[in-house]
């Protein structure tokens, strides 16, 4: 007897659609902070460093992931020979490379003309 009343209590108006959508508007406002948030600058800072790796070339500074300071020897596809000391190279992954401190600086016209008259 108690039971049939309380069943005809708990029925309802089924929800509308609006009532839902207002129920879930905390979650998707909570999404769309954390995208600015995190998601983006994360995925933005990841685009600039495979773009770093792309533009390395031999001759540059570089530090490794690993805080070895090098300057690149050597570039193939998939990893570099990086130079640590006077005949000391080690092979590392692209990927492996944090940061490019300095690059090579361009030889002058004058300096390299002034270099074969030396020879």
């Amino acid at each position: 007897m108690f039971i049939s009343e309380a069943w005809a209590q708990a029925a309802g108006q089924p929800a509308s659609g609006t009532d839902m959508l207002m129920s879930f508007a905390p979650f998707i406002l909570i999404f769309i902070v954390m995208w600015f948030l995190l998601i983006r600058p994360q995925q933005k800072k990841a685009k600039e460093h495979r773009a770093m790796v792309a533009a390395l070339k031999r001759g540059d500074r570089v530090v490794t992931t690993g805080g070895i300071y090098g300057q690149v020897s050597h570039v193939a596809d998939d990893h570099l020979m990086v130079e640590i000391a006077d005949g000391v190279k080690i092979k590392v992954v692209r990927d492996a490379i944090s940061a490019v401190t300095g690059k090579p600086e361009p030889v002058k016209k004058e300096e390299s003309k002034q270099g074969a008259n030396d020879r």
